[in-house]
């Protein structure tokens, strides 16, 4: 006598049947792993590549680099050419004016910005939204077309080929973005905090400097790193409001490397990588803050 089996007892056993076993899923996920992290690698290394290829040019001789070209690894290794970027980088004066203006242009412009974005953001003021819309406008004014005014300003009040003559025009350029970038963040932070400090009998001011301040760290951290990269690259200011080689900056000091009949490359190489030292520190020790300050208030809870 056979035994007959059901319609739902047959249906579940090829669902069971049909089902894949654990040690499949564990291999699909192994592989799965296996092809993300080779991906990732792969990004890694094109990602890397521009600099493994500047600090091989650095350390390589100029015959080398000229017999072999820029993608062949070295055939001998050399420090000379640090020691000779250094002084046709004019790096003694670039490196001075480079860390003045941006030690005395970074703080001042991130405590510009975060008054203006509290203000902005928290403060029931008179026009506010006109005065945000005309905080961001300053995002889409070209840097191209206020050269030449700019250049008149600066000359009217005496800073030619100086490099406090930079402090005005990089504030003008770099507020507009970090209040962005704050606005956003201050926008996240409860009214609760706020409502409580005024109970306890604290103002506008002392709300900003006692509890805005602590609680926004992260973000002025990131705010202060990427003002003052923007601040130590940039070149098509500098070079229109400063022409002594004693008051020149870091990007006008690479220029010396490229001549009329041609460029040095392994002194070009060495001298970025000199050039680039401080904000490679400066982003290597602040790490942790960048990262939490751009995702702050990403997700509420």
């Amino acid at each position: 006598m056979t035994a007959t089996t059901s319609p739902l007892a047959r249906e579940r056993i090829e669902v069971r049947g049909s089902a894949p076993s654990g040690r499949t899923m564990s291999k699909r996920r192994l592989t799965a792993t296996i092809v993300s992290t080779i991906v990732l690698l792969v990004i890694a290394l094109v990602w890397f590549a521009p600099f493994i290829i500047l600090l091989f040019t650095s350390i390589r001789s100029s015959t080398d680099f000229a017999q072999n070209g820029p993608l062949a690894l070295p055939s001998s290794f050399t420090l000379q050419n640090f020691v000779a970027a250094w002084g046709e980088g004019l790096f003694s004066d670039t490196y001075r004016n480079s860390i003045i203006i941006t030690v005395v242009k970074v703080p001042i412009g991130v405590l510009i910005s975060a008054m203006l974005a509290f203000a902005l953001a928290k403060l029931r003021i008179f026009g506010r939204k006109t005065v945000m819309f005309a905080v961001f406008l300053g995002l889409t004014v070209p840097i191209y077309i206020a050269l030449v005014p700019l250049f008149g300003i600066v000359k009217e009040i005496g800073l030619i080929d100086n490099v406090f003559g930079l402090l005005g025009p990089y504030l003008a350029f770099g507020i507009p973005f970090e209040v962005l970038v704050l606005h956003s963040f201050f926008r996240r932070v409860p009214e609760e905090v706020f409502e409580a400090a005024r109970i306890d009998g604290a103002g506008n001011w002392r709300i900003f400097f006692q509890v805005m301040i602590p609680l926004s760290l992260p973000a002025l951290v990131t705010v202060a790193i990427l003002d003052a990269v923007a601040t130590w690259n940039e070149l098509l200011m500098a070079l229109i409001l400063l022409n002594s080689d004693q008051n020149k900056t870091l990007p006008l000091g690479l220029l010396n490397f490229s001549g009329q009949f041609g460029t040095d490359y392994t002194g070009l190489a060495a001298g970025i990588l000199i050039a680039v030292i401080p904000m490679l520190i400066a982003y290597a020790v602040l790490q942790r803050w960048i990262v939490s300050g751009l995702t702050a208030g990403a997700v509420k809870g």
